[in-house]
């Protein structure tokens, strides 16, 4: 008894001596909170802006009804969207910035491809569906961060629009499985 006594107690000391003399790292303070929340909020909302420029190039380019009808529903979905980011920016007395938010951008410009001919319109098709739920996957992880920050900044009017754009972000990630499932015969 006296052993394993004694064994805890050095394991207690190790323990003490290394990780409660570790100083926790400093908050930031609620400024440095704000400036991400917008900066984020910034990639989002352009990266929004820019996929609604280009979704009746998709619509276009899609081969089968029921993908033309989902893009056609995802654009009233991006355009609720982009409506309840001009709402959160209101709220928080900020404009929207377009520096810094070449990464979304890029990926809507540069991952789609679809500019390329293909010889088959599968390719295209499921390409489409590829690369949007790829930025719905983008869009709910960034609605995550922001609802965090929200709580953090404590805006709970902004952390309901953002949840209602998480929502919203899932269901079409769901739509568009649905979709691919559909088209390749998938259950």
């Amino acid at each position: 008894m006296f052993f394993k006594y004694n064994f805890d107690v050095r394991l207690l000391s190790i323990y003490h001596k290394y990780f409660m003399t570790i100083v926790p790292a400093k908050q930031p303070e609620n400024e440095v909170f704000f400036k991400l929340f917008v900066h984020n909020l910034n990639r989002l909302y352009f990266g929004k802006c820019y996929l609604a420029g280009k979704i009746d190039d998709l619509i276009t380019l899609a081969s089968i009804k029921s993908l033309k009808l989902g893009l056609e529903e995802f654009a009233d979905d991006i355009k609720r969207e982009i409506d309840r980011m001009e709402v959160i920016y209101s709220i928080i007395g900020e404009k929207p910035s377009d520096a810094n938010c070449n990464p979304i951008k890029s990926i809507v410009r540069d991952n789609f491809c679809l500019d390329e001919p293909q010889d088959m319109p599968v390719i295209v098709d499921t390409d489409i569906i590829l690369y949007l739920q790829m930025l719905e996957h983008i869009n709910i992880s960034a609605c995550r961060m922001l609802k965090l920050l929200a709580d953090k900044l404590e805006h709970a009017d902004v952390k309901q629009l953002l949840v209602e754009c998480f929502d919203e972000a899932v269901d079409n990630d769901g739509l568009f499985e649905l979709i691919a499932k559909e088209y390749l015969g998938v259950e």
